[in-house]
């Protein structure tokens, strides 16, 4: 477990929190992938009015993207198929972020699985789009949502404290899900929006505190 460090400092800055963060893989995979994306964007040229709608789309649809892949991917429940059993990394990792939300090498993306969810989204830019244009817009915009995603999520788990209503907002719904039950709260980056639209957004106090936030699924796994 690795909680040592500038994360265990009764004061922790935002530099503290820049240093922290840029010593994990995967801010520099998603990083990377933004450059690159970005040079493409500007050799290819074809500038049209669909590549100022599609962030906006994108923004709108993230909260929806980041509940969907909390629940049926990161809460998968292992199932055992045809004798196999099916338990992704993502899964098995998030399983190990319940049980310790300050270790914070879980806190990331796992670089073996964003390597295969960089490749899907270089695949979907350049196949799903009718112009090659558009696809890398979509591509350099969902890099730049995968940064945010990602410095979100470690700076609500660092001792980092909260200075303004967004963020103090977005803080608190998250540390719903990780401490007082992980039925609810699933968006990382907003709070109030998909889950309140889904309704796994309910009023804290209506809500038990679940015995299996540590221990998702609360049992013994398939093995």
């Amino acid at each position: 477990m690795t909680t040592t460090g500038p994360t265990t400092r009764r004061a922790f800055s935002l530099s503290d929190a820049r240093r922290e963060f840029w010593k994990h893989p995967s801010p520099w995979i998603i990083a990377a992938t933004l450059v690159a994306a970005l040079v493409a964007r500007v050799a290819v040229g074809d500038w049209q009015i669909t590549d100022a709608i599609v962030p906006v789309v994108m923004i709108t649809g993230f909260p929806f993207l980041e509940w969907v892949i909390h629940v049926f991917i990161l809460h998968w429940r292992p199932r055992r198929v045809g004798g196999v059993t099916v338990d992704s990394l993502l899964a098995r990792k998030h399983r190990d972020h319940h049980v310790d939300p300050r270790d914070v090498p879980l806190i990331f993306i796992p670089w073996q699985s964003l390597l295969w969810v960089v490749a899907t989204d270089i695949a979907i830019a350049l196949l799903a789009f009718p112009r090659p244009g558009m696809g890398l817009t979509f591509l350099a915009f969902l890099t730049v949502l995968g940064i945010g995603y990602e410095w979100s999520h470690y700076l609500i788990h660092s001792d980092y404290k909260p200075k303004t209503t967004v963020y103090r907002a977005i803080w608190r719904h998250h540390r719903l899900h990780h401490f007082k039950n992980e039925h609810y709260w699933f968006t990382v980056t907003s709070a109030g929006t998909a889950d309140r639209i889904l309704r796994t957004s309910p009023a804290p106090a209506t809500v038990a505190t679940s015995a299996t936030a540590k221990n998702l699924h609360g049992g013994r796994l398939p093995v």
